[in-house]
């Protein structure tokens, strides 16, 4: 495969943003005319990145790039920092990654690489903070994706914590501030929740994955679903076997894999393969399952 480093500035970050993308390289047996001129459309596999990661993270820490070599397909791995894939307005210029990953990246793909848009060749995964985007973004652009692989990341149903969040909210941000908690999750959803005028309007928001997932239960041709986590995540033990069984329970289809480990690379790097596999990436869609 071939490896492209993009580097441009984003009308919807404020700022240049740096995009790995790998390509299909050409094989020896075809000459640069046959492959290059081919006119072939790629599947395209949109990957995101975790917490404190970046759009190096998946070329870095795990074998993608042999992955795709194998299933020759197209990969994008945009970075955007610990944004939560969503809009920020308060951030200097604006910092809103949701835009620039559906209404800037996407077309600008589309437009410059061999893609194909069709939404039967397009996938959505991400890991920890990048499963909760994937979700996002397949839950609310349905049509542009075939299939969602979440990998480390289970919502917490945030309806049902309303007074809680109505507490934190109400709160001065010196006093969320708390230096032993190295994943800062209170100031994270405090932060998040500021970004509205209220709780209610926080809670309307795509930032409340599980409502989202309750709502598209009652609707027709949604993407397919893919949740993996390892056995030993402290992180995601409890919320994801709470996710499975209520998702279970009101007929969310969805395909639920856990296996030994943590909240680590050695995870993803299993659950990235079996992810391929559910796109069908083998032949059909959730065969191997």
């Amino acid at each position: 495969m071939a490896l492209m480093h993009l580097d441009f500035e984003s009308e919807f970050m404020g700022s240049n943003q740096d995009v790995y993308i790998i390509v299909p390289d050409k094989p020896r047996t075809k000459t640069p005319k046959q492959f290059y001129g081919s006119g072939k459309k790629y599947k395209v596999l949109w990957l995101l990145h975790g917490t404190f990661g970046g759009y190096s993270d998946w070329i870095r820490k795990s074998n993608i790039e042999l992955y795709a070599c194998e299933k020759d397909l197209i990969v994008v791995m945009p970075g955007v920092a610990n944004s939560d894939y969503e809009a920020w307005d308060n951030f200097t210029l604006g910092y809103d990654a949701e835009k620039y990953i559906i209404d800037e990246l996407m077309p600008l793909v589309y437009n410059w690489l061999p893609t194909s848009r069709e939404r039967e060749d397009n996938f959505i995964a991400g890991l920890s903070m990048g499963g909760a985007g994937a979700l996002k973004f397949a839950l609310k652009y349905p049509k542009k994706f075939s299939a969602c692989a979440s990998l480390s990341f289970a919502p917490s149903d945030m309806d049902a914590a309303k007074e809680e969040l109505e507490t934190l909210f109400a709160k001065k941000r010196s006093e969320v501030m708390n230096p032993k908690d190295p994943m800062h999750m209170q100031l994270r959803r405090y932060n998040q929740m500021h970004r509205y005028d209220s709780v209610d309007e926080y809670l309307d928001s795509s930032s409340n994955i599980y409502r989202m997932l309750e709502e598209a239960a009652k609707k027709k041709n949604m993407p397919a679903f893919f949740f993996s986590t390892g056995t030993e995540d402290p992180l995601m033990a409890k919320p994801f076997a709470a996710l499975k069984e209520h998702l279970s329970e009101i007929g969310f289809e969805a395909v639920w894999v856990e296996g030994p480990g943590s909240h680590e690379w050695r995870v993803w790097e299993r659950d990235i393969q079996m992810a391929f596999d559910f796109f069908g990436l083998n032949g059909k869609q959730g065969n191997a399952f």
